[in-house]
């Protein structure tokens, strides 16, 4: 957790709060552990000196499992991540720092699968949060994560058991095992307790639905409503190629029904650019849309 550096000096002032989740295979030192290359209170004490940025709190929680993530989703196999990011983590905070306690000052945003965890969470809970900014969101359309070769899928497959050490599987096998895991939980189906997408080397299609009904170029038009209550952000590099086309889709999904956003897709890969998009577009996006004072005072 960041605290800004007037926190401790000024004991009756309230702070907005913005929670930003972490990617695939990361924990929360991704961003507040030593030599992390996106080190949030570097940033932000940075950003406060220049005087870009207003302060607020910043929020992010250990969301790796022994899957390798959670993908902020609810289900049996992984736990009610949805639910412990919107509900729990946000009363804690609100019970145990002086935040300003009101949606309007809540902003929620994330990178790869925090990203998806921000456009899930969000569309779902703008009850909670006002703002979103994504950055880079894994997992939104329907094929992604899913072994779509005869290699991947012998390889998916031949995956059985939980490994010790799973930097020793293959990043698409990973990530493909906690999309099932996260999606298509089964607990009566040990060791994995998910149903595989695979089975004798043909995708399964009622597997196949289940995990799609969680993507969010499935799920946009369910929640446009919700949407319309956000201000919302996102952006993507342009080497980072399917990525920026399912992103490159969902702009053009919020444009049509009218719904109020920026995209930018810039010059850079899946995280090389992160921290100065972080420091130069994320924190002032909030600094600009957060409340700054409780409801009964005007923000």
């Amino acid at each position: 957790m960041y605290l800004p550096p007037g926190y401790k000096s000024d004991p009756h002032r309230r702070y907005p709060v913005l929670y930003m989740l972490h990617g695939f295979t990361n924990t929360d030192l991704s961003y507040f552990g030593e030599g992390a290359g996106t080190h949030i209170p570097t940033i932000a004490d940075r950003a406060a000196r220049n005087g870009t940025v207003r302060d607020m709190i910043i929020v992010t929680p250990n969301a790796m499992t022994v899957y390798g993530g959670s993908n902020y989703s609810s289900g049996a196999t992984t736990g009610d991540w949805e639910s412990f990011v919107s509900r729990d983590l946000v009363s804690y905070v609100d019970k145990h720092f002086r935040t300003v306690a009101r949606t309007e000052a809540r902003g929620l945003a994330g990178h790869s699968m925090g990203g998806y965890g921000a456009m899930r969470i969000g569309m779902r809970h703008p009850e909670v949060f006002s703002s979103l900014y994504v950055l880079s969101s894994c997992c939104i359309s329907p094929t992604s994560n899913i072994p779509d070769t005869p290699e991947e899928m012998a390889a998916f497959e031949a995956f059985t058991e939980r490994p010790d050490d799973y930097t020793q599987v293959p990043a698409s096998i990973r990530t493909a095992v906690a999309a099932a895991a996260a999606w298509a939980p089964n607990p009566a189906n040990p060791p994995l307790y998910y149903d595989s997408p695979v089975e004798n080397g043909e995708l399964r299609p009622s597997v196949i639905a289940r995990m799609t009904a969680n993507r969010p170029l499935a799920m946009v038009d369910q929640y446009i409503n919700n949407l319309r209550k956000h201000h919302i952000a996102f952006d993507v590099g342009d080497e980072d190629t399917n990525i920026a086309a399912n992103l490159t889709e969902f702009d053009r999904i919020l444009t049509s029904y009218g719904v109020p956003h920026t995209f930018e897709v810039y010059h850079g890969n899946h995280g090389n650019r992160v921290p100065e998009r972080f420091e130069h577009e994320v924190l002032p996006f909030f600094s600009k849309h957060l409340a700054r004072k409780p409801a009964k005072e005007s923000p």
